[in-house]
């Protein structure tokens, strides 16, 4: 990725997110979803009575705010790969806040941007329902593609094998993610999200939230859902993986 063109923010991002698993069965399912996209160094401040429908911790990120909060804990992470987060260097996130006081981030992604909003580093950061949590540095090229190795457990239908395939489209009236987990060269599912971005004004945020009722809580109870339907159809479950560093 060169240069990003910003939209206004903080910026809510109202689309979807689909999965469709194609081996060793077929399923597929598209949800409406909204995320944020915020300056980790200016996050939104609400007015007193939104608060409960949008708070960001540190704790819910990377090594849970141990170095100095999010940005802290980036600069962490990007150390241990030979990079540094300069001081005049922005980061953006996108990301799930809390609502009612929970949250669920199936995917945080984090870009990093000089001082000519020219991308440094792009990292994903990937939870899992064992409140496990992993992070990727992704070497993204102009046209917003990276490939990675898989190296934490996502979900219990899958285990380590493969590489993911990243697409990335960010731009200042939308954008749009995409992950394929690639297996012996053959496609195993492709998850999407993404949408378009909307000024986080008080009045989008309690639009939104009348549309996409307890966000954070339907994304937790869905994963749920659709993981019992995988189990029904006979669908093979992985062993529980043990728990491993948050950020590496």
């Amino acid at each position: 990725m060169s240069t990003l063109a910003l939209p206004a923010l903080p910026a809510l991002v109202v689309g979807s997110v689909s999965h469709r698993r194609q081996l060793p069965i077929h399923y597929a399912f598209t949800h409406r979803a909204y995320q944020w996209l915020v300056d980790v160094d200016q996050l939104p401040t609400l007015p007193v009575l939104l608060r409960p429908l949008a708070r960001f911790d540190a704790a819910d990120h990377l090594d849970r705010g141990r170095h100095g909060g999010i940005r802290g804990d980036l600069a962490q992470f990007l150390s241990g790969h030979g990079l540094t987060l300069s001081a005049s260097d922005r980061v953006l996130m996108l990301a799930n806040a809390r609502v009612l006081g929970h949250v669920f981030d199936p995917l945080t992604v984090f870009w990093v941007l000089d001082q000519a909003d020219a991308v440094r580093a792009v990292v994903f950061e990937v939870h899992n329902t064992y409140r496990q949590r992993h992070a990727y540095l992704l070497e993204v090229d102009a046209h917003g593609r990276a490939r990675t190795p898989k190296a934490f457990p996502v979900s219990p239908f899958n285990d380590l094998s493969g590489q993911y395939a990243v697409r990335v489209r960010f731009g200042p009236e939308q954008i749009h993610l995409s992950v394929g987990l690639d297996r012996d060269g053959t496609r195993v599912l492709t998850a999407t999200s993404g949408g378009r971005c909307v000024p986080a004004t008080p009045r989008s945020l309690l639009r939104t939230v009348a549309t996409h009722l307890l966000m954070t809580q339907r994304v937790t109870a869905l994963i749920r859902l659709h993981g019992i339907r995988l189990w029904l159809r006979r669908l093979p479950v992985h062993p529980r993986p043990r728990p491993q560093g948050e950020s590496r």
